[in-house]
């Protein structure tokens, strides 16, 4: 409430929340695309390995050259522009930036952004959730410690779902489940960067006019960025993974209530208050009317005879027995709604959902049959996918998490559909993205005991 009001206060008094950009890919072009109409913010800096190809995505989100031109970032601080370069170190260093946003996909370098904006005392807004996935709630005390935030993004499910679980407990809501949707159907789990269009309902050629990474949106399709999202929904609200994994249960909008209820009275799930994702097909492929597949919900209970009454006197949308309902949010517009986002840290100091807890996490699963001496590829690729599961099954078996399953090699064979372990790899043990996971487990290993 009242962000826009307060940035433009922030506009008219000439201090305006100042942020870096790691990364210019899909996500920051999108970002990039609505900054300049918002008030009392200013872009300063641009950081990507690739100038030209930030510069090119400004070009294509409607930039004109000069908004881009400062050559260095005091530049683009006195003149109210901004600078666009390769040094993530010089604009996380600066001190004028006021909030930077990660934005690279790379999970390994999120996390090394993420640490190096916290020795600054800068908040950070990591779009990069597969980092999130596996080390967020470190991340997060790691803010705390340094006196700064960490923080989801607005716009991505994760932090929409949040928010409507947030507004679920305000209101005196037992939480029941929550998620976000999905096309999904099993076999999609062995889809790789050569096969996700056909899925996916594009061609080649108009996935590269629109600058789509087939990697990365094959990490949506075979049911890794689910399993990725569904982690950091629970970690930060404290839903619990579902024992066997996400079940994707086909269900139109008005089914959620019916569908995301326990078993015992008619619905999937094994017990309350645990993430799902709900499925925009059919089993036999057919799509569902009215789907929730590029949105979120959250499913509530009505425990009281009266809140019942009320849910049939204001004709919401229930299921039979009139117990449960839900609240949605059809449409996610990704880097589009992350200004959410800056105004809360940059106005309000209050990140737009965080890991507190470690409930969840994301196995690296054999695609296929691997060998040893393979290197793998990470989430989207050709060798392995992600698989939801409980922390305290994740620790007990050792298992590799998603996010690391980058450019490491097997040294002995791993059975398709079988999780990877942290002795099935070679490891860099001085990464710091491995050492802060190794970390986060031996810290909340305590917890989950």
């Amino acid at each position: 409430m009242n962000l826009f009001t307060k940035l433009q206060e922030r506009a008219a008094a000439g201090t305006p929340v100042r942020v870096g950009l790691i990364g210019a890919g899909k996500f920051g072009s999108m970002y990039l695309a609505q900054v300049p109409r918002i008030p009392g913010v200013h872009l300063a800096a641009i950081a990507d390995l690739s100038v030209s190809n930030a510069r090119a995505n400004l070009e294509r989100v409607g930039w004109e050259a000069d908004r881009s031109a400062a050559s260095s970032i005091d530049e683009a601080i006195k003149r109210g522009n901004t600078h666009v370069g390769q040094d993530w170190e010089a604009l996380i260093g600066h001190p004028a930036i006021d909030i930077v946003v990660e934005c690279t996909g790379n999970p390994i370098a999120a996390v090394e952004h993420c640490l190096a904006a916290f020795r600054h005392g800068k908040p950070v807004i990591n779009v990069t959730v597969e980092a999130d996935a596996f080390c967020g709630p470190i991340l997060a005390r790691k803010a705390r410690e340094a006196g700064t935030l960490y923080s989801m993004a607005y716009g991505d499910q994760p932090a929409l779902t949040c928010d409507l679980v947030d507004w679920a407990r305000t209101c005196g809501f037992p939480v029941v489940a929550a998620g976000r949707g999905h096309k999904w159907l099993p076999k999609f789990r062995e889809s790789t960067p050569d096969t996700v269009w056909d899925f996916w309902g594009l061609t080649a050629e108009q996935a590269r006019i629109g600058g789509m990474n087939p990697k990365m949106f094959n990490a949506f399709l075979d049911g890794s960025k689910p399993a990725i999202e569904s982690t950091a929904i629970a970690n930060a609200t404290g839903l619990e993974a579902p024992e066997e994994g996400l079940q994707f249960p086909p269900c139109s909008i008005d089914e959620i209530p019916t569908v995301m209820r326990p078993r015992s009275e008619g619905g999937v799930l094994e017990r309350k208050g645990i993430v799902e994702v709900a499925s925009s097909l059919r089993l036999d492929g057919t799509p569902l009317p009215y789907d929730i597949r590029k949105g979120v919900w959250v499913c509530i209970e009505g425990d009281t005879d009266y809140i019942r009454r009320c849910f049939k006197e204001y004709q919401v949308v229930t299921d039979p027995d009139g117990r449960y309902m839900s609240l949605y949010k059809r449409w996610h517009l990704i880097g589009l709604e992350l200004g959410i986002s800056v105004a809360s840290i940059g106005l309000r100091n209050e990140p737009t959902g965080y890991g507190r807890y470690f409930n969840a996490d994301v196995a690296a699963t054999a695609k296929r049959n691997l060998q040893a001496g393979e290197m793998l590829d990470g989430e989207g690729g050709y060798t392995v996918y992600g698989k939801l599961v409980p922390a305290r099954r994740s620790l007990e078996q050792r298992i590799l998490p998603l996010g690391l399953a980058h450019k490491l090699k097997l040294v002995r064979p791993v059975a398709k559909d079988q999780a990877l372990t942290w002795d099935d790899v070679e490891v860099d043990e001085t990464v710091s993205a491995y050492k802060i996971r190794r970390e986060m487990e031996t810290t909340f290993a305590g917890e989950l005991s």
